[in-house]
């Protein structure tokens, strides 16, 4: 017969608070970025030219996931970002990757993206949370006011990735957002710079 060994509540409830430390940790990590790629950094890592690091992190020349515990590509550094020199815009036959936190809650991370006058640019948004978001990009004035037409990509659900490529040959103001019922007027939009 099997004997049964007692662990103690307190040492399951430490346990728990424990990881749950940790993961609000690596959360808050996510959220909060510290790359300079186009990937916001943390805990999913990645990016454009490397940078990034974290749980999932790490990248390569142009983006990706790296490896699982993480790790740099290519060195990423101010130089790769547009208006610099050094910087390669995307094109139609080439985009950009430039990935993008649809929350938690109702933000975008990061809230402010730089692209190149006429570059082509994929948006790869994960959706963070609980709740399901949208993804618009486009006219300022025609993403503030939803309008029919717009390029979009709806009914992104926790945890789970959805693409956009866009190109930047206007005149500009630009921005996105997520119209998802009360989203965007509770704040979920960000501004897209351009330059050159």
């Amino acid at each position: 017969m099997p004997r049964r060994i007692s662990v103690p509540s307190s040492v399951v409830l430490a346990a728990v608070v424990l990881a749950l430390v940790v993961s609000a940790a690596a959360f808050g990590v996510a959220v909060a970025g510290g790359s300079r790629s186009s990937w916001p950094g943390g805990m999913m890592g990645g990016g454009n030219a490397g940078g990034g690091g974290g749980m999932m992190g790490g990248g390569g020349a142009r983006g990706g996931y790296g490896t699982m515990m993480g790790g740099n590509g290519a060195g990423a550094s101010a130089a790769t970002q547009p208006g610099t020199a050094g910087f390669v815009p995307g094109t139609t036959a080439a985009p950009r990757s430039v990935k993008i936190y649809a929350g938690p809650g109702y933000s975008f991370s990061p809230a402010v993206i730089t692209v190149a006058r006429g570059e082509t640019v994929t948006f790869v948004v994960l959706s963070m949370g609980g709740l399901v978001h949208e993804f618009m990009v486009g006219p300022a004035d025609a993403v503030a006011s939803d309008l029919a037409g717009t390029p979009e990509v709806a009914d992104i659900g926790m945890m789970q990735t959805k693409s956009l490529t866009y190109t930047f040959d206007g005149s500009g103001p630009y921005s996105y957002a997520c119209h998802a019922t009360g989203h965007y007027e509770a704040g979920m939009r960000g501004t897209i710079t351009l330059v050159g």
